[in-house]
């Protein structure tokens, strides 16, 4: 076997390698947007905890392609935002931002445990809570759109919060697994 040849081997595995990391945190992102509590206009999901855990797991570079590609996939009719919602519609829609959301958060969890975030408790836990407030303040901000901004912490924040606080601590304690 050439030098030629086995660069694209590798190039090959290591891109076979990406794929399976990005689509396996997308059907994460998926199974956990079947977790649902029905609140109007935003149900309640476990979509957070996967984009914390995919910022954790993959990195930044690899969890923003996640993200993309699961916002992508359910724009384009795979049905796998909450509760089997799809398409543009949903994009546009008041839990919009939140989706939109998913791309920043993920990459600052990315980043923050490549600087070391997630050795700490302290910063570990810093690190989740700004997860969170990254997804809820795009959130928030699409929100007003649907709900104005007298209701919109009444609707679009305080009830997530509790769900925020139990994601948080699932993720805190599943750092230390993911990090092996």
């Amino acid at each position: 076997m050439n030098l030629k040849t086995k660069i694209a081997k590798i190039s090959t595995e290591s891109l076979i390698k990406e794929i399976i990391y990005i689509l396996s945190a997308v059907l994460m992102m998926a199974a956990l947007s079947r977790i649902t509590i029905p609140l109007q206009p935003v149900p309640v999901t476990g979509q957070t905890l996967g984009v914390l855990l995919t910022g954790i797991m993959l990195g930044r570079k690899r969890a923003v392609a996640a993200m993309i590609t699961y916002i992508a996939m359910g724009v384009i009719g795979f049905p796998v935002f909450a509760n089997g919602a799809f398409g543009m519609a949903t994009l546009i829609g008041p839990t919009g931002g939140y989706l939109l959301g998913f791309i920043p958060a993920a990459y600052v969890m990315g980043y923050l445990g490549d600087k070391g975030w997630y050795k700490g408790i302290v910063t570990a836990l810093l690190s989740l809570i700004i997860g969170h407030a990254i997804v809820f303040t795009f959130g928030l901000l699409w929100l007003t759109n649907f709900a104005g901004w007298s209701n919109v912490l009444a609707i679009g924040f305080l009830p997530f919060l509790p769900g925020a606080v139990i994601k948080t601590l699932v993720v805190f304690v599943l750092i230390p697994i993911i990090r092996k």
